[in-house]
C-alpha cells in the first residue's frame, strides 16, 4: 500500500474511534454519577433489613419489595424466597392494571415466568383509556408500569399501545404527578431503547418528545435541597432523571439528592417497607431497567453491616393531645357531617392509636381499614365508605397540609388538628 493509502487507512481508524468514542460517552451520561458514601453504607443496610424483615406468612404480598431485594442483591435469601413463591401463587383476577405489572416485573426479576399474565396484560392495554380526556395524573402511573413490564418482555409487540400511550400523555393538561411523572419516563425510555430496527421514525420522535416534556417537569420539581417532590417520590424520580435519554434544561445534582434522602433516613422517615422499596434501587444506582439483567444465580446470604450511631436516650412517655376531625361534605353522599373530639394518647403513638382512641370514646369515629402495598388504608369512617367507581376516599390532613405517611405510620405532635376528609379525586 502507498503512503497515501495508509494516511488514509489511518485517518479512517481515528475517525472510527473518536466515533466509538463518542458513542461510549453519550451511552454513559444516561447514568448518574453520584454514589453512597462508604461511611454513609450502613444506614442503607439498615433500611434493607428493615424491608426484608416485612416479609413474613402473614403479610401483604408486595411485589416492589421483591424488585428492590432482587435489583440491589437481597441480604435474607429466605424471605426473598418466600416472596417469591407468594406472588407466584396469588391470585390475579381482580388486580389493576399496575398491579398486575408489578407482579410481572418482580417475577421476572427472580427469573421466574409469568405466565399468561403478559398477555392479559397486554390485552388490558390494548382495550386501556383513560378515564377522561384530562384525567388525573396519577391514573397514568399504573399503565406506565403496564408499558414497562410489556417492554421488557416483548417491545415490538408493545409499540404500537405505547405510542397511543405516549399520544394521550401529550394531549393531557391536568397537574404534574412526580411519581407518575417518574414512572412514565422509565416505561417510555424502555421503548426509546428498543424501538425494533427498521420502525418509523416517528416512534422515535413521539417517545423523545413526552420524555423531555416529562423529565423536564420533574426537573422543576427539584428543591434547593435536592429532594424531588416530597421524599417518597424521589427515589424514582432519581431512576427516571438518571437513564432518561432526554436531559432536562437544568443539570440535576445527584449528589445533593443522595445526600438529602441519607440525612431523611438517618432521621428515620423510611420506615414503610413501599417507601424503602421506592428508594433502595437509587440508594445502589439501580433502576427498573435492569429488571431484565438480574443475575439470579445461587449465592450465600450476605450479611450487612448496620448503623452503629447511637440510638435516643429513653425518656418516660407523656402523653399529648391530638385534635380529630371527620368531614364529608360531598353531595350524593346520604350523610354529611363534621364532627370534632379531642383524644390523648402516649407521646409518639402513631396516627392509628387516635383513630382507635378517638372510636372509643365516640361511635361515629368507628372505622374500617384495608391493607395494601403502602400498609393499612382508612377505607370506611362512620359508615362512608370510599369507592373506585365513585373516585371517592379519605383524604388526612395535617391543617391543610395533605399527610404523605400512613396512618400505621404518621406520628402527630402535640395539639396538632388532623382532618379525615372523604374526598373526591
Amino acid at each position: 500500500m502507498d503512503t497515501t493509502g495508509e494516511r488514509g487507512m489511518a485517518w479512517l481508524s481515528l475517525c472510527l474511534l473518536n466515533l466509538l468514542w463518542a458513542t461510549a460517552a453519550t451511552s454513559t451520561q444516561t447514568r448518574s454519577s453520584c454514589s453512597v458514601p462508604p461511611a454513609q453504607q450502613p444506614l442503607v443496610s439498615g433500611i434493607q433489613v428493615s424491608m426484608e424483615n416485612s416479609v413474613t406468612n402473614s403479610a401483604f404480598p408486595n411485589p416492589s419489595v421483591l424488585i428492590a431485594m432482587n435489583l440491589v442483591g437481597a441480604h435474607n435469601l429466605e424471605a426473598q424466597k418466600l416472596l417469591t413463591y407468594k406472588l407466584m401463587a396469588s391470585d390475579t383476577a381482580d388486580l389493576t392494571i399496575g398491579q398486575l405489572a408489578l407482579n410481572i416485573i418482580a417475577l421476572s426479576s427472580s427469573c421466574r415466568d409469568p405466565g399468561n399474565k403478559v398477555s392479559i396484560l397486554q390485552r388490558q392495554m390494548e382495550n386501556w383509556a383513560p378515564s377522561r380526556p384530562n384525567a388525573e395524573a396519577s391514573s397514568f402511573y399504573g399503565p406506565s408500569l403496564a408499558i414497562l413490564a410489556l417492554c421488557q418482555k416483548n417491545p415490538e409487540t408493545t409499540l404500537p399501545v405505547a405510542a397511543r400511550f405516549a399520544k394521550t400523555l401529550l394531549a393531557n393538561s391536568s397537574p404534574f404527578s412526580v411519581d407518575a411523572g417518574a414512572m412514565v419516563t422509565l416505561a417510555l425510555t424502555c421503548m426509546y431503547n428498543k424501538i425494533p430496527v427498521g420502525s418509523e421514525e416517528g416512534y422515535r420522535t413521539l417517545f423523545g418528545q413526552v420524555l423531555k416534556d416529562t423529565v423536564e417537569n420533574i426537573s422543576l420539581r427539584i428543591k434547593d435541597n435536592g429532594i424531588i417532590g416530597d421524599i417518597y417520590s424521589t427515589g424514582l424520580a432519581m431512576q427516571a432523571l438518571s437513564v432518561s435519554p432526554k436531559r432536562p434544561n437544568k443539570e440535576w445534582d445527584c449528589q445533593k439528592t443522595m445526600d438529602a434522602i441519607l440525612n431523611e433516613i438517618k432521621q428515620g422517615k423510611f420506615h414503610n417497607p413501599m417507601s424503602i422499596a421506592q428508594i433502595l434501587p437509587s440508594l445502589e444506582g439501580k433502576t427498573y431497567l435492569d429488571v431484565p439483567h438480574v443475575s439470579c444465580s445461587p449465592d450465600h446470604e450476605v450479611q450487612p453491616t448496620l448503623p452503629s450511631y447511637p440510638g435516643p436516650v429513653p425518656t418516660a412517655a407523656s402523653n399529648i393531645t391530638v385534635v380529630y376531625t371527620i368531614n364529608n361534605q360531598l353531595r350524593g353522599v346520604e350523610l354529611l357531617f363534621n364532627v370534632t373530639t379531642e383524644v390523648s394518647v402516649r407521646r409518639g403513638s402513631v396516627l392509628l392509636v387516635v383513630l382507635e382512641e378517638a372510636q372509643r370514646k365516640n361511635l361515629m369515629f368507628k372505622f374500617e381499614t384495608t391493607m395494601t402495598s403502602w400498609g393499612l388504608v382508612i377505607s370506611s369512617i362512620n359508615d362512608i365508605a370510599e369507592n373506585v367507581n365513585h373516585k371517592t376516599y379519605w383524604q388526612f390532613l395535617s391543617g391543610t397540609t395533605p399527610l404523605n405517611e400512613g396512618v400505621a405510620d404518621y406520628i402527630p405532635f402535640n395539639h396538632e388538628h388532623i382532618t379525615a376528609n372523604f374526598t373526591q379525586y
